[in-house]
């Protein structure tokens, strides 16, 4: 299942960024004869309610949602990884902030807390990145927190600590390699969470908005013909379905493995 699910992505990956150079049709051309279309040999997901090719706009589309999801996702895992990391170092005050802040974030609904911000602001791809950053790092956060508690305990960083070797060296030499899977796997996991919170909004009409298009926003637009044209919300819906599925596969698989590793 694992290597179904790396195919896949790798797929779904290609499919948006190296196949547009093959198929070149313009995914914002209006084609008045050719309104919702379905699948056929001329257009391979058919045509939505302006008579634009589908196929053409889930690539283009999934650039966008792919690039917010893993851009959100490195931002949010970075944030945490140094939050966390240093919250389990400096101790004291410098913690029990971290645990007020994090409890905080967490009192609020994701989906509310992005719904406010984006009310504030218009979207746009890096809006949306720097919002989908900010409300997704507190879970990585607080695992790597309770991760680098248990790193900091041992023997050995004790010593490092009492001979005076420097902080940073001590994190990148010792911390790293030991909070590399964990992290690894909370980042497999948070690009999911982000393009789902992106397609979320732009179903809703707080996201991506035109001319601009993601997996979210095409998936939008079909629900109002979906009664007579059930292909142009199928397809992007699907688009997303793969790339959460395959993410999640991974993310247990690597999880399991670490596990492995850790009780051997």
């Amino acid at each position: 299942m694992l290597y179904v699910s790396v195919a896949s992505l790798i797929g779904v990956i290609l499919f948006s960024f190296l196949l547009p150079l093959i198929h070149t049709i313009d995914p914002l051309y209006l084609d008045t004869h050719a309104i919702l279309l379905p699948p056929s040999p001329s257009h391979w997901f058919g045509t939505d309610r302006l008579g634009r090719d589908l196929f053409a706009r889930l690539m283009a589309g999934g650039q966008v949602s792919l690039m917010i999801g893993f851009t959100s996702a490195l931002i949010a895992t970075l944030i945490g990884l140094l939050y966390g990391v240093s919250a389990a170092l400096l101790r004291g005050g410098y913690d029990k902030l971290f645990i007020v802040v994090v409890d905080l974030f967490l009192t609020f609904p994701t989906l509310f807390l992005l719904l406010t911000l984006v009310s504030y602001v218009n979207a746009s791809i890096w809006v949306l990145i720097l919002i989908i950053s900010l409300t997704g790092w507190m879970g990585t956060a607080r695992l790597i927190r309770s991760e680098s508690f248990a790193v900091s305990a041992k023997p050995y960083i004790r010593i490092l600590h009492i001979a005076r070797v420097p902080t940073l060296k001590i994190i990148l030499k010792y911390y790293a390699p030991l909070l590399g899977p964990i992290t690894l796997v909370s980042f497999t996991f948070g690009v999911g969470g982000a393009i789902l919170a992106e397609s979320g909004l732009s179903f809703l009409g707080l996201g991506i908005t035109a001319p601009a298009m993601s997996w979210g926003s095409i998936l939008s637009g079909g629900k109002e013909v979906i009664d007579i044209a059930w292909w142009v919300s199928f397809f992007p819906g699907l688009m997303i379905f793969i790339v959460t599925f395959s993410l999640i596969n991974i993310s247990n698989r690597l999880q399991e493995r670490f596990n492995q590793k850790e009780v051997r």
